[in-house]
């Protein structure tokens, strides 16, 4: 009975219960307090930090022994005690030692003075419109749409020029002055491939123009201003200079006037005027890396005045641009064509198509022909060929120097009014007894539009497809509208007419291949074979 037992033992039926002594209730324990000492240990810590950080920021008092009146200036409650101070009441600079800048200075203001009455703004209300296919079915949407830009009155009678995008597609269009006074305006004609509109403000005149300048005479570095409305904020001035002469954006724009004047969006359509207020061109566009949300970077376009001044007066006088046209088409050379053809000079521009019956052909200008001079001036790019032939006369005779097969030529060809000539041939093929390509291009099912200005500004390439037939090859072969013609049978095409005469010409030989862009994504499609038996 004295000995003394480590455990307990109990029977239990046929079980045996063993209770173990309180070893791990007394581990626990401990655990516990250690915790509580190291939580008092860091509660202690932290307060005193605390207290330290408190003491330092009241400059060595913690605010609760602040004092009371100190308490209620923080609080806003106190009697505010005003501040003692001077202003200075002479300026920095005395305007005698600065009279060149002041007397500069009035001369801005003149000049914005007297060109601002002569600035628009443009507002426009159109209509867009989106097909969408839904189980098998073709919707149509259509939703409002506005814009804003500028233009410049060039006529005492109301006339106004501005860029063709910012009218394009309009339905309704209203020109406010800068005075405030406000009237409805309507489309007089446009030029999509120089950009340029013209308007007639439909009010009691006279207006106050502004005169167009000469833009052969200007050179880089001189002072310009860009007036516009940009973001519809009203009329606003910038300064710059002319930063270079002879700039191209795209195939179709050439040679215009940088400047780094801020042309911001809305300013598309405003003058751009020299020291003496005339109009030395009309901005067009702004060049900016980021393509999502588009502004000034130092780098804006106009076109040139007299460019403009051309079109203007066709325009009036017989309702459309008149340009030059002869009938070909050619490439810039590099390596592989001067190879290709055995050329060895360092100028020119290589032929690749003459269209059968232009002034081209009856002229002798043959495929694989290099041109090397048009008028006695030394032709060096493709860009700078058509833009000749376009700027020369209809009617008049050019002297067109060509390298063939080693040899050179001096040949005359007769420069034709392109619309004229397009209405000519339409006329010819309609009577012709060979396959109309009316109805091959109604079988296909493809209509197509060149690019605006603004278009391939903004980096877009091609022809645009905006009508595409159900029942036609086109869509049969995935082309949608909206899509960006590239190519035919791998053969390049930035021109809606090239690309529909190569369709024409290949479709009723050959299955077709097309090149095209779709949101960015390149794509091909095949036309089969026309049968026109």
């Amino acid at each position: 009975m004295g000995k003394s037992l480590d455990f307990a033992e109990m029977p239990l039926g046929d079980t045996l219960v063993r209770f173990t002594p309180n070893s791990e209730e007394k581990s626990m324990k401990e655990r516990i307090g250690r915790f509580l000492i190291l939580l008092v240990v860091f509660c202690a810590a932290f307060g005193g930090v605390t207290i330290w950080r408190v003491w330092r920021d009241s400059q060595g008092l913690p605010g609760f022994l602040r004092s009371n009146e100190r308490d209620l200036v923080e609080q806003g409650t106190a009697a505010f005690r005003p501040e003692d101070y001077t202003l200075p009441e002479l300026p920095a600079v005395d305007l005698e030692d600065v009279a060149l800048l002041n007397r500069l200075n009035a001369e801005y203001i003149r000049l914005v003075g007297g060109v601002i009455p002569s600035v628009v703004s443009i507002d426009t209300v159109g209509e867009r419109r989106e097909r969408m296919a839904y189980y098998g079915r073709i919707y149509e949407r259509r939703w409002q749409t506005t814009g804003v830009g500028s233009g410049v009155i060039v006529t005492p009678e109301g006339h106004v020029v501005t860029n063709e995008h910012v009218i394009d597609g309009t339905l309704g269009i209203k020109v406010t002055l800068n005075d405030g006074r406000t009237y409805p305006a309507r489309l007089i004609g446009q030029d999509s491939a120089l950009d340029v509109a013209v308007l007639r403000i439909e009010g009691d005149g006279p207006f106050e123009p502004l005169t167009f300048g000469d833009s052969e005479v200007v050179q880089p570095g001189e002072m310009v201003f860009a007036i516009g409305n940009p973001f519809g904020l009203g009329e606003t001035v910038t300064r710059g200079i002319i930063s270079a002469k002879e700039r191209s954006i795209s195939d179709r724009q050439r040679d215009l006037f940088q400047t780094d004047a801020a042309i911001n969006p809305g300013n598309s359509g405003g003058p751009l005027v020299n020291l003496q207020g005339e109009i030395i061109g009309i901005n067009v566009a702004i060049y900016s890396p980021d393509t999502e949300n588009r502004g000034f970077s130092g780098v804006g376009f106009s076109i040139p005045s007299n460019d403009v001044r051309e079109v203007f007066q066709q325009i009036l006088e017989r309702g459309r641009p008149v340009r030059g046209f002869l009938g070909l088409s050619g490439q810039d050379l590099n390596q592989r064509v001067r190879f290709g053809l055995g050329y060895d000079g360092s100028n020119g521009v290589a032929i690749e198509t003459v269209v059968p019956g232009s002034p081209a052909e009856e002229a002798g200008l043959r495929k694989n022909d290099v041109v090397i001079s048009y008028e006695d001036e030394s032709v060096t790019s493709l860009a700078q060929l058509i833009s000749m032939i376009q700027r020369t006369r209809v009617n008049e005779e050019v002297e067109v120097g060509v390298w063939r097969r080693g040899e050179k030529h001096r040949l005359t060809a007769k420069v034709t009014d392109a619309e004229e000539w397009e209405k000519d041939a339409e006329e010819r093929a309609r009577n012709t007894p060979l396959a109309d390509e009316r109805e091959v291009l109604e079988r296909v099912g493809l209509k197509v539009r060149n690019l605006t200005v603004l278009e391939r500004m903004r980096g877009a390439q091609g022809v645009l497809a905006v009508e595409v037939a159900e029942s036609g090859l086109a869509a049969g072969a995935g082309v949608q509208v909206g899509d960006l013609l590239l190519s035919v049978n791998g053969q390049r095409t930035m021109e809606a007419s090239d690309l529909l005469a190569r369709i024409v010409a290949s479709v009723l030989v050959q299955d077709t291949r097309l090149g095209f862009s779709r949101q960015g994504t390149a794509m091909e499609a095949t036309l089969p074979k026309v049968n026109m038996k």
